[in-house]
């Protein structure tokens, strides 16, 4: 219905409709008064949403409290009624050409309206808020969530530009301004310097949005992004003993080096990585893949996997020496005793780099009975790093075994180095 009332050609067949209507019961010449059947003609309708229009001094002042709409009941004859309803050729307004700076309640008022038509309107009079208008320029700050930069990358100091945007408003607002923000939308992870407008939000200190504006509304802001990475070298690191006769001569990596990503933080305390090779499963020639390492807080590591080949020698075991001219003692050869590290502090790590097979032989003298049996496990062969520091050392080799024999190692020193844990 509202649809057809906003149509011109049909308010104008239902006016033509309407003076008919009130044509045919008007009395004509030789009618009787008391045959006219007279319709009712009041009608009343509510108009709702009409704009509300202020008049006031918009260079100077900011008016606030007025309500953007009005619902306006009319009542008055139906012609008249309708055609108010369909055309809105009325204006609800507020006058405040003259008002004072302050809180002061103002009264709604209604012009072009018919005056055979009565108006009321909800709400009738409002309290509303003049202030004295003032600019004022802010420094813009960016924001952005942290939390969209990729692992491995850091976000560098956002620029803006323009820096400084100026803002209009009542002087109470723009003395409650605390933030001007302009905050960068987006999704999905960032890898690379990303730059995009973005609208500027004013806000007190409480967070809450200030009804203000801006020029310009919308910055440009930029994000630096940069990878976060470094190239360390590959340490290789021995574990267990490698099997009785056998001498590892050498490990050489296809890569030396590898590429590291992580936050500034870890970077800074990260100097190499590492591959593990357990000495306990060589027994010839071999090349083994071998995953590269790295310490907490490294999040990617290039390449992931390297090769190791390993060179060995093999040695035979010797039988036991001929007894000497005495016939109660008796010389043997004792090979591939483990060596061992004692007194290691826990925050440190140690390599024995020579003997590089981590083992020791030794040459045994004694009583016949004693001597002929003796075997790897019979001796103890250690060096003690209790209180050495990082760095290489050169370590006295040390030996317990029986009581009744006496032995001499084929070294006397190993050549160790102690790196920190962490």
């Amino acid at each position: 219905m509202d649809k057809l009332f906003d149509n011109p050609w049909f308010i104008k067949i239902l006016a033509l409709l309407l003076a008919v209507l009130l044509y045919s019961s008007i009395p004509h010449t030789g009618q009787k008064l008391t045959d006219v059947n007279v319709p009712g003609e009041q009608t009343t309708e509510t108009i709702k949403d009409i704009p509300v229009k202020v008049y006031y001094d918009t260079e100077n002042l900011v008016v606030s409290g007025i309500p953007n709409t009005v619902d306006v009941t009319i009542k008055g004859p139906i012609t008249h009624v309708q055609s108010a309803k369909a055309l809105k050729n009325f204006e609800v307004y507020v006058d405040l050409t003259n008002a004072k700076i302050g809180r002061q309640n103002v009264k709604l008022k209604i012009r072009n309206l018919s005056d055979k038509l009565k108006a009321t309107m909800n709400p009738a009079s409002v309290k509303v808020s003049v202030q004295e208008k003032i600019s004022k320029e802010f420094r813009v700050e960016a924001e952005f969530d942290g939390g969209q930069i990729e692992d491995g990358y850091s976000a560098g100091l956002p620029e803006v530009e323009p820096r400084k945007v100026k803002i209009t408003g009542a002087k109470s607002d723009i003395d409650r301004i605390t933030y001007v923000k302009a905050t960068l939308d987006g999704t999905g992870k960032l890898k690379a310097t990303i730059s995009k407008q973005a609208q500027i939000q004013v806000l007190d200190k409480k967070l809450n949005k200030l009804d203000v504006t801006v020029d310009p509304e919308t910055v440009q802001v930029t994000i630096p992004i940069k990878s976060n990475s470094k190239t360390v070298p590959i340490n290789i690191v021995k574990k267990g003993t490698a099997p009785e006769g056998i001498t590892v001569e050498s490990i050489e990596l296809d890569e030396t080096e590898a590429k590291i990503t992580g936050s500034e933080e870890v970077l800074k305390d990260t100097d190499s990585v590492r591959v593990e090779v357990d000495l306990s499963k060589i027994t010839e020639n071999t090349t083994l893949t071998l995953p590269v390492i790295i310490s907490n807080g490294v999040t990617k590591v290039t390449p992931q996997l390297v090769k190791a080949t390993v060179v060995v020698k093999k040695v035979e075991q010797q039988k036991p020496a001929v007894e000497q001219t005495t016939a109660t003692d008796q010389e043997k050869t004792v090979l591939g005793i483990p060596l061992t590290l004692q007194g290691l502090a826990d925050n440190f790590k140690a390599e024995v780099t020579d003997p590089t097979s981590q083992t020791v032989n030794l040459q045994v003298n004694g009583p016949a009975e004693s001597v002929t049996g003796l075997g790897p496990s019979d001796f103890t062969v250690f060096i003690d790093l209790t209180g050495l520091s990082e760095g290489t050392h050169d370590v006295e080799i040390q030996v317990k075994g029986p009581k009744d024999v006496q032995w001499t190692p084929d070294k006397s020193t190993a050549k160790i180095t102690i790196t920190n844990n962490a």
